[in-house]
């Protein structure tokens, strides 16, 4: 059974797990200061997340936006909930295939703050939804 059971189920969850990390900003300066925009999609359900590291505050938008974005990360939903979640590695992901990006891959290195800090606090905004804790 899938984790998220529509997008805008899921929209919510991450729309807590950005506020919460917008909440400190001094956590994810090395993205608000990439000059990056990231377009995530996911799929089952399919949904789209824009995050703009143009400049303080970090910019979050839910929802298809017209525009291009330095990368693209493609994913399953539930994919992204494991990997949160800490039971799948993001590399072996990626190499396998499961997450299929377009765009500069050394850009990506600016994400890794602020994916380290959705990992952080992940686990407690899918609890509070009600998602699976594994």
């Amino acid at each position: 059974m899938a984790i998220y059971q529509s997008e805008q189920q899921l929209y919510n969850v991450l729309q807590g797990v950005f506020e919460t990390i917008v909440a400190t900003p001094a956590n994810i300066a090395s993205f608000t200061r990439s000059n990056l925009v990231i377009r995530m999609q996911t799929q089952e359900p399919d949904a789209e997340i824009l995050l703009d590291g143009r400049q303080p505050p970090l910019e979050v938008f839910y929802g298809p936006r017209p525009g291009k974005a330095n990368l693209e990360v493609t994913m399953p939903a539930d994919l992204l909930h494991h990997i949160w979640m800490g039971t799948q590695s993001a590399s072996e992901a990626f190499f396998s295939g499961q997450i299929k990006t377009k765009g500069n891959l050394l850009k990506a290195m600016q994400l890794l703050d602020l994916f380290r800090e959705c990992e952080a606090v992940y686990p407690t905004i899918a609890a509070q939804h009600g998602l699976p804790q594994s």
